[in-house]
C-alpha cells in the first residue's frame, strides 16, 4: 500500500490529539482529585465554533474573527475545562475569600466563565493544558491554546466546565496559530 500524507493526515491528527489528551489527563493534580473535563470535536462542529466566534465578536472583541479564521484551518480542537466550585479545602485565600467556607456560599455567576473558582483548580487546568502543549511539540502537531475558543465552545454546550481552553491542532507547512493579524 501506498499512501500520500493527504490521505491519513486526519488519522494522524486524532492520534494525535488522543495522546495529547491523556497527557493532559495524567498531569498532576491538587490533592490527586481530577477536575479536568476534555473533549475532541473535528469536521463540522469546528465550524460550528467558528461560526459562534464570530458571532461574539459584534461584542466588540474582533480578535474573535481573527482566532476563528485560524480555528478552520485546524484539522481538530481539544476543549480542556475546569471545575472550580470544588475546593481543596486549605483555606489560602487565593479566591479572594477568607476560607474555603466562605468560598462555597459564595454566589457563582459568570457569562462566559463561571466563578469564584478555587484558585488550585485553576492551577490543575493549566498544568493540563501545558501537558497537552507540550505533547503536541513532542510530537509535531501545531497547536495554540485559545481562551476565544473555550469561551464559544461553552456557550454552545460542548462542554460542562466553569472555564474552558481551545487547543486547536493543525498539521499543515507553517503554523496557522502565529503571524495572526488582529481585526481592526
Amino acid at each position: 500500500m501506498i499512501l500520500n500524507e493527504k490521505e491519513f493526515k486526519n488519522e494522524g491528527i486524532r492520534i494525535a490529539a488522543y495522546l495529547i489528551a491523556e497527557s493532559a489527563r495524567t498531569a498532576p493534580k491538587s490533592k490527586g482529585e481530577d477536575v479536568i473535563e476534555i473533549i475532541y470535536v473535528d469536521g463540522e462542529d469546528l465550524e460550528r465554533i467558528a461560526a459562534k466566534m464570530e458571532e461574539m465578536a459584534s461584542d466588540g472583541d474582533k480578535d474573535f474573527v481573527r482566532d476563528a479564521e485560524s480555528l478552520r484551518k485546524s484539522q481538530a480542537v481539544l476543549l480542556l475545562g475546569a471545575k472550580g466550585d470544588n475546593t481543596v479545602g486549605v483555606n489560602c485565600g487565593a479566591c479572594g475569600y477568607k476560607s474555603c467556607a466562605e468560598f462555597k456560599k459564595a454566589e457563582r455567576k459568570g457569562e462566559n466563565f463561571i466563578g469564584p473558582n478555587c484558585a488550585f483548580r485553576l492551577l490543575d487546568l493549566g498544568i493540563a493544558l501545558g501537558s497537552a502543549v507540550k505533547l503536541s511539540a513532542i510530537l509535531g502537531v501545531d497547536t495554540r491554546i485559545m481562551y476565544r475558543i473555550g469561551i464559544a465552545a461553552k456557550k454552545l454546550g460542548m462542554i460542562d466546565a466553569d472555564v474552558v481552553m481551545g487547543i486547536p491542532i493543525s498539521a499543515l507547512g507553517k503554523s496557522p496559530y502565529f503571524d495572526r493579524m488582529s481585526k481592526k
